[in-house]
């Protein structure tokens, strides 16, 4: 027997009596352990812990679901990308000069191939609908068709109109530009990072993109060097010309390079690898029904944090990431669920699934929605637990309760006896699994105890975690589910708008670093910090954990999504107020944002 299984029959045992914080501890310890090395999808350690998961299902009496002879669910995913020597040849008559490698890197999102022809410049790539009297289209009046697109990274620097800012940047995406220049004809797209940007004339790092299909563009990006020898001979610099792009000014067109031809090669290799979602279910004991509550939390992490999401110091690059509150906090509290739900009566269906690829964009999740292995019409509503270890102050945030009406009494009549400080958000669309479900028109629900410094660095460890509040967690997270499979209707689905600003990344991660950790639980007006990120901007300027932000760069902060917004509309590089509250104390400082790598 391999040495991981023996372990793995050894951590089994310890399973059917009643949930304690002894039982909670057993399995973050487990899934936290350095043998699984953070549990990165696709990798040795997620195999032992969808296997552990497995035997403690099977243990407690869950079965596979119908149709399936184990708990063990593959998805194939994108695991990483990488550059093997895209390329760039700029032709001007009779004169040609190579770019290798060294100053071109292909985008994550392009095809692969080889492509030749004329080459236009469109400003910032950018179109937006425009919420102003005139939108912004880079690509107006410029014939791209069948010609190579060069165009800047990120948006005008200098536009001071806010709403306007914050149009552009909701549509700087790289992707997104790529997909303006093919709908308008373009073969090719070349993204040059401007004398006046952040990371000026760097080359975009090749990146993460977890979807299987290109952009059906050939898409790199070029260094500076590049770029002279392309504004060579035109009648302004590229500085000029990006300067003159950065008020904002609708009116400031493209052009054609003179007498230039650009041959593109990209050559981006997918790694493809298989992940696991650990799915299982108990079938109803009274009537016949095929609807399913679902409760649902991920088990995958970091790994060694090499993906570009750790927030580890250089002292701990490279470290296992053991996740202990990211989530084996909430597997944990989902295992003792099952067994508690085990042994009750059961009007629907419950299902219980562990998901795999949440940290690399929720693909577990959503390949078991594209799958249909429980239609989603099937699906009364979903319950999620992500990071639910700290419940600093016994606060405990409820988030996606605009989902449907029900939530709010729902969850206050399941927290009686537990008894959480309860901190209420109407948004459904969260950085978890939950949105997944919420998208496809489940009611959502998501547990979370709040951020903190240990976020996403190799110091989650399972002895920081409150097991006290997790065996109330369980209580909690039972009682829920026990309403949703009882009540007859179950919860109504409810739309809500959108207002979360997305970077471009598409998971909240956009231009701008502060270093900030929001405290999602506190019940303030304002932004509260549960910490500051060591040797980051905010720290620098003197923010504290417990400080809650009430203005920034001279705009009112009274939440989460106000200082989303603020962060768009700042400057890197030059000095931003900033007043927080510290206490009863006002206090003025002054920050110095970054440019996120």
């Amino acid at each position: 027997m391999k040495k991981s299984l023996m372990i793995l029959a050894m951590a089994v045992i310890p399973c059917l009596a009643a949930a304690d914080e002894t039982d909670l501890r057993a399995h973050v310890e487990f899934l936290s352990s350095p043998l699984l090395e953070g549990r990165l999808t696709g990798s040795e350690g997620e195999r032992i812990a969808s296997e552990y998961l497995g035997a403690q299902l099977r243990a407690r009496g869950i079965q596979p679901l119908p149709g399936h002879d184990s708990f063990l669910l593959p998805f194939d995913f994108v695991s990483g990308m990488k550059d093997e020597g895209s390329s760039i040849k700029l032709t001007q008559g009779a004169t040609a000069k190579d770019f290798p490698g060294d100053h071109v890197v292909g985008m994550s999102f392009s095809d692969n191939g080889t492509i030749s022809a004329p080459v236009v410049f469109a400003g910032y790539g950018i179109k937006s609908p425009g919420s102003s009297e005139t939108p912004y289209d880079s690509f107006h009046e410029l014939d791209v068709k069948g010609k190579i697109v060069v165009m800047l990274r990120y948006f005008p620097e200098n536009v001071k109109e806010e709403a306007f800012r914050h149009e552009l940047s909701r549509y700087a995406g790289l992707r997104y530009k790529a997909m303006n220049a093919r709908e308008a004809g373009a073969v090719g797209v070349i993204v040059l990072t401007g004398p006046n940007s952040p990371n000026a004339g760097k080359t975009v790092p090749v990146g993460f993109d977890t979807s299987v299909a290109g952009s059906q563009i050939i898409a790199v990006s070029a260094d500076g060097e590049f770029a002279d020898a392309l504004f060579a001979g035109e009648d302004k610099t590229l500085k000029a010309i990006q300067t003159e792009l950065d008020s904002g000014n609708p009116h400031v067109s493209g052009f054609a390079f003179t007498n230039k031809t650009v041959t593109i090669s990209a050559a981006i290799k997918k790694d493809r690898r298989e992940g696991h979602n650990v799915v299982g279910y108990l079938p109803a004991t009274k009537g016949e029904t095929d609807e399913y509550v679902l409760i649902g939390a991920h088990y995958d992490h970091l790994g060694h944090g090499a993906g570009g999401d750790s927030l580890a110091g250089e002292g701990d690059a490279g470290k296992i990431h053991p996740g202990a509150d990211d989530n084996a906090s909430g597997v944990a509290v989902i295992l003792e669920v099952a067994g508690a739900l085990a042994r009750e009566q059961r009007p629907r269906n419950i299902a219980l699934a562990f998901w795999s690829g949440e940290e690399l964009g929720v693909i577990g999740s959503q390949a078991f929605i594209d799958k249909k292995l429980i239609p989603v019409e099937k699906i009364t509503a979903y319950l999620n637990l992500d990071m639910v270890g700290y419940a600093r102050d016994n606060k405990l945030s409820a988030q996606g309760i605009g989902s449907a009406p029900e939530w709010p009494s729902i969850v206050e009549k399941a927290n009686m006896r537990p008894g959480f400080d309860l901190v209420m958000s109407k948004d459904p669309y969260l950085p978890t699994d939950a949105s997944v479900f919420y998208t496809a028109k489940v009611p959502v629900l998501n547990l979370f105890t709040g951020a903190h410094e240990n976020y996403h660095k190799p110091s989650d460890t399972a002895e920081k975690l409150n097991y006290e509040a997790m065996d109330r967690m369980v209580t909690l997270a039972t009682n829920i589910v026990g309403s949703l499979m009882n009540d007859e209707k179950g919860p109504t689905y409810t739309a809500v708008e959108r207002t979360k600003p997305e970077g471009e990344s598409g998971r909240g991660v956009g231009r701008v670093y502060t270093g900030t950790i929001p405290d999602y639980a506190a019940e303030v007006e304002g932004l509260k910090l549960s910490g500051v990120m060591k040797d980051g901007p905010a720290a620098k300027a003197g923010l504290e954990k417990g400080d809650v932000i009430i203005e920034f760069g001279g705009r009112k902060v009274a939440n989460i999504y106000d200082y989303m917004y603020a962060l768009e509309g700042i400057k890197i590089g030059e000095k931003t107020a900033v007043v927080v509250m510290r206490g009863d104390k006002r206090v003025a400082l002054e920050i110095i944002p970054e440019a996120r790598k």
